[in-house]
């Protein structure tokens, strides 16, 4: 009954995403305010006796640092403790919106050129000679890493039967290997 109050309520809003039937994201604040955050709630199999699981892992959120993030989560969980046992999502949701200001008044952007830099350094000791042989892995360009993306849901996960057999092309190629 939450989920079908969820899609009734945000209908049309764009800072709403259902990511799937138990996991859903909400972008608090306007596209290009630099103070906006997205919350992604999933439910858990006992939801709503058990909290949900609150992230602020979105790639989205890559400008606002750590202790900004865990100050929202801390306090997205002291609202959960008060509603344990009710459906809770769109009073998260909410919450959030109405307390954007005071969440993010110690935000500072972070730099994502820093982040950037450091991930660079941490591929490249690949390169650097080692005592064992190890198997150099492939480098992908980045049209192939796109195109790989592309093809997964940008979470690594590969969409429903994309190693399914075309059962045209095999009854096909089929009968003549029976001739």
């Amino acid at each position: 009954m939450e989920l079908e109050a969820l899609r009734s309520i945000y209908e049309g809003d764009e800072s709403f995403r259902e990511l799937s039937p138990v996991s859903f994201q909400y972008r608090i604040g306007e596209n290009g305010d630099p103070k906006a955050f997205l919350i992604e709630i999933s439910w858990t199999e006992t939801y709503p006796q058990t909290p949900p699981i609150i992230s602020m892992n979105a790639f989205f959120n890559n400008t606002i640092s750590s202790a900004v993030k865990q100050s929202i989560l801390a306090k997205l969980q002291e609202a959960v403790e008060v509603n344990l046992g009710t459906a809770m999502t769109y009073t998260l949701f909410e919450y959030a919106k109405d307390n954007k200001e005071q969440f993010m008044e110690n935000h500072q952007p972070v730099n994502s050129t820093i982040p950037i830099s450091s991930i660079i350094s941490v591929e490249t000791p690949n390169t650097a000679p080692s005592s064992k042989k190890k198997d150099k892995k492939e480098q992908l360009s980045k049209a192939q890493k796109r195109k790989l993306a592309d093809k997964t849901d940008h979470k690594g996960e590969l969409p429903r039967g994309w190693n399914w057999v075309d059962v045209v092309k095999l009854s096909k190629t089929g009968s003549k290997d029976d001739e």
